[in-house]
């Protein structure tokens, strides 16, 4: 897939982006060639290739993940955040209402 410059402005157009013609250019470059490598991994077969649980267990047996107990060692301070809030139901934090 490979983009035109009517494409780059149009994106531009959409995300509210004012681009001049030469900045463009150079958008429509830099994206074709994030395109291109995409489509050049899309075709490497990996078929039967397993998941790594660690970029470095392609490369080392036994690779041991050095994870960290699961414990809270902050202690609760939501009565205090919430006790300078506007509006507060429930443990939440109310906000007036912005789509109608």
């Amino acid at each position: 897939m490979s983009l035109t410059l009517s494409d780059v402005k149009r994106i531009a157009h959409l995300a509210q982006l004012d681009m001049a013609d030469d900045q463009a250019a150079t958008s429509l470059e830099q994206l074709n060639k994030i395109f291109a490598l995409a489509e050049q991994m899309q075709a490497v077969d990996t078929e039967g290739v397993a998941p790594l649980s660690h970029p470095l267990a392609a490369h080392m047996d036994n690779i041991a993940l050095r994870l960290r107990e699961d414990q809270a060692t902050e202690s609760n301070h939501r009565d205090a955040y919430q006790a300078v809030a506007p509006k507060v139901q429930d443990g939440l934090y109310l906000v007036p209402k912005v789509i109608e």
